[in-house]
């Protein structure tokens, strides 16, 4: 199985002309922080790859591994998603998660599982923006 954690890396350093807001730039700083958790432990959930992407403005975009990307409509006009979670399982299905909620509550998930499968909290600290999106 691998994951893909694809995040805007100006929203996640707070740049002011992105406008992210100290709530974005919160929680997606909880995704990183459970993807590099899960990374470091992939072994205990059987992860064949962990990849966490930041893309910037001078970017394509495109995904480190998994082939796949998101977009929606703003003023007719189509724009990549900036942030997305695509797991691929041994089978060969993806899954693709763009909700922030969706994406932290599988990044926490898998982190939880790997405390149970190590007998030891390996939790993340998160943000009081993260901790409310779970909740």
């Amino acid at each position: 199985m691998k994951i893909e954690l694809r995040v805007c890396e100006h929203c996640l350093e707070g740049d002011r002309e992105h406008q992210p807001g100290e709530q974005k730039t919160a929680i997606l700083n909880d995704m990183v922080a459970c993807a590099e958790r899960i990374e470091s432990y992939k072994e205990v959930l059987d992860l064949e790859e962990v990849h966490i992407r930041k893309v910037s403005d001078d970017e394509s975009g495109r995904p480190a591994e998994l082939p796949v990307v998101t977009a929606t409509i703003q003023n007719d006009q189509v724009v990549l998603n900036d942030t997305q979670l695509v797991t691929e399982g041994q089978d060969g299905t993806m899954l693709v998660y763009v909700n922030p909620s969706d994406i932290l509550s599988v990044l926490a998930g898998n982190v939880d599982e790997i405390s149970k499968g190590l007998d030891k909290d390996v939790s993340v600290d998160l943000s009081a923006h993260g901790a409310e999106l779970l909740s």
